[in-house]
C-alpha cells in the first residue's frame, strides 16, 4: 500500500466519547458505515456524537472492489425491529441531523425502499425536529421504489456517483454511471423540494478534466450538494490508490463547483459523503424550500 502524505493524517479520537457512542450502537445492535467501511473520520464523528447508520446489513449483495463492506450473495431477511432501534439511537444520541444509508440489497424487489421509509417514519415519531438524509443505492433503476422513499419526505436524498464514467466498469462493475445520474434527475422531478446530493472519490486514475465532467453532469441534473474526497485503499485486496490528490487540487474543484452553481461543495482529502453532513441545516436556512 502506498504511503499516505502528511495531509491525510487523522487526529486520535477521545476514547471516552467514542466509547459511549459505540456502547449505544452495540446496545441497540446497529451497524454504522463508519465502522463497516473503515471510514478515516470515525474518531472525529463518534467524538462529536454522530454516526451514519447502515441499515439492512452489514453484508452487501455487490462486491465493489473499492469498498470494505462485506459481500454476501444471500443476505439476511429484513429485521422489522431495525427502524425502531435506529429511531431510539437517534433519540439517545440527541442528533440534530441523521444520515441513514444501506448496503445494496439487489435481492429485494424494491431494493430496500420500504425499510428506508420505516426508518424515516420511526425516527420522525421520536425526534420530529431531526432532519433526515438518506444515502441510497441505485435501486437497480426501480423508480417506483425511489418514489416510495421520497414520499416519506427526507430533507436530503443522497446518491453517490462515486467515480468518473470511464472507470465505472473497474470501480463499480454492477453500477451504471448514467443510471446514477438518472436517479438524481428523477428525484428532482418527483420531489422538487428535496435537496439532492452526490459524492465522488478521487485518486483512482481520473484526470482533472474527467472530474470536472462529472461535476458538470451532476449540475446538469440539478444536483444541489457535492462531496469530493480522496480514495483510500482499505486493504491490499482492494483497488490500489493511483495518486494522492493535493489539498490545492481539492480547493480548485471546490471553486469550480461553486461557479457551476452547486449550493454547497465539500472538497478535501478526508471528505466523505456523510462527513459534516449536519452542516446542510445551515444550507437549508440560506436556501429554504420547506
Amino acid at each position: 500500500m502506498t504511503v499516505k502524505p502528511d495531509w491525510l493524517r487523522v487526529k486520535a479520537p477521545q476514547i471516552q466519547r467514542v466509547g459511549s457512542v459505540k456502547d449505544i450502537l452495540r446496545d441497540l445492535n446497529l451497524n454504522t458505515v463508519c465502522e463497516e467501511a473503515s471510514c478515516p473520520n470515525i474518531g472525529e464523528c463518534f467524538n462529536a456524537g454522530t454516526a451514519t447508520f447502515l441499515i439492512m446489513g452489514p453484508a452487501c449483495t455487490r462486491a465493489c472492489p473499492y469498498c470494505d463492506i462485506d459481500f454476501d450473495k444471500t443476505p439476511k431477511e429484513l429485521d422489522a425491529t431495525e427502524p425502531l432501534r435506529l429511531a431510539e439511537a437517534v433519540q439517545r444520541l440527541n442528533l440534530n441531523h441523521v444520515v441513514i444509508t444501506s448496503v445494496n440489497r439487489d435481492d429485494l424487489p424494491d431494493g430496500g425502499a420500504s425499510q428506508f421509509v420505516a426508518c424515516i417514519t420511526e425516527t420522525r415519531k421520536l425526534s420530529p425536529k431531526t432532519t433526515i438524509e438518506v444515502l441510497i443505492p441505485d435501486l437497480c433503476g426501480n423508480w417506483n421504489a425511489l418514489e416510495t422513499i421520497l414520499q416519506a419526505q427526507p430533507e436530503v436524498l443522497n446518491h453517490n456517483t462515486e467515480t468518473i464514467a470511464r472507470l465505472y466498469r473497474k470501480v463499480r462493475p454492477q453500477g451504471e454511471y448514467l443510471r446514477s445520474l438518472e436517479l438524481l434527475k428523477k428525484t428532482r422531478e418527483l420531489s422538487p423540494l428535496t435537496y439532492t446530493k452526490s459524492g465522488i472519490m478521487v485518486g483512482l486514475g481520473e484526470t482533472d478534466a474527467e472530474v470536472k465532467q462529472v461535476m458538470e453532469d451532476l449540475r446538469g441534473v440539478d444536483c444541489d450538494i457535492l462531496t469530493i474526497g480522496q480514495y483510500l485503499q482499505p486493504s491490499q485486496h482492494h483497488l490500489g490508490v493511483k495518486e494522492f490528490i493535493t489539498p490545492t487540487q481539492f480547493n480548485s474543484w471546490r471553486e469550480f463547483g461553486q461557479k457551476l452553481g452547486f449550493l454547497q461543495v465539500v472538497s478535501s482529502p478526508l471528505t466523505r459523503s456523510s462527513y459534516h453532513a449536519g452542516e446542510v441545516q445551515k444550507l437549508m436556512k440560506l436556501y429554504p424550500r420547506y
